[in-house]
């Protein structure tokens, strides 16, 4: 089948989708990159950058699939799966939710699957990808970036609940994921890149974090997430 062909054959099926990102550089690049509806099927009829914003749009449009970022001001992605629950257990047109994150950390990860969620991927996911996950999410498959579903996997087959980690829990989704940037190496620039926010806003969080860990510097703070396993 030729690219045409393919592209006819998708746009043949429709599908409704909110975009859910606190960012809206990322959301304008995401409605650009598949809500051409002649050519994707897929119609962007709603975004929000928080979770009260998510709860009113998803309410009021009743879209066949979100695309839903897990950290939102307001509580993250998991609070809003919690406020639509409702919503995903509808007996006819339920309203399916399909993580997209920068983060590839499992307890992000396990954390919206058990919240409701069908499927997780990752922003370095293409365009392409990205539609064809959109249909197969609307049709009720799971859907996940390669190597996350192991996570899934291993935290569904047992039966023990995770430890709970309190100096973990004492940090803010945003503060997790400048951890998980600094120990894997990258300069204040890069994660300021990344993540769509200023070099001074990725200090502050820096800061904020060796605070509430009580750590001095950045080697000592990736000795911590490496012992812990989040790099």
């Amino acid at each position: 089948m030729t690219e045409t062909e393919a592209a006819g054959e998708t746009a043949e099926r429709r599908a409704r989708v909110v975009l859910v990102d606190d960012h809206r550089m990322f959301r304008t690049g995401v409605q650009a990159e598949i809500g051409q509806t002649d050519r994707t099927g897929v119609e962007v009829v709603g975004e929000a950058a928080d979770v009260d914003q998510a709860v009113t749009v998803i309410t009021a449009t009743r879209p066949e699939v979100v695309l839903l970022d897990v950290h939102l001001p307001g509580g993250g992605g998991v609070e809003v799966l919690r406020r639509c629950a409702s919503l995903m257990a509808a007996s006819e047109n339920p309203v399916r939710f399909l993580a997209l994150s920068v983060s590839d950390a499992a307890e992000d990860v396990i954390g919206v699957i058990r919240g409701g969620a069908r499927g997780y991927v990752t922003k370095t996911i293409t365009g392409t990808d990205l539609v064809d996950s959109i249909f197969r999410v609307q049709d009720g498959d799971a859907v996940f970036s390669p190597r996350l579903a192991g996570f899934v996997l291993d935290a569904f087959a047992s039966t023990d609940a995770p430890p709970v980690d309190e100096d973990l829990d004492r940090l803010t989704q945003r503060e997790r994921e400048v951890l998980r940037l600094i120990a894997r190496g990258y300069a204040y620039k890069e994660i300021a890149k990344q993540l769509f926010i200023s070099v001074k806003t990725v200090e502050s969080h820096v800061s904020a974090v060796l605070r509430k860990l009580q750590l001095s510097n950045r080697h000592e703070l990736t000795r911590w997430a490496t012992a812990r396993r989040l790099v």
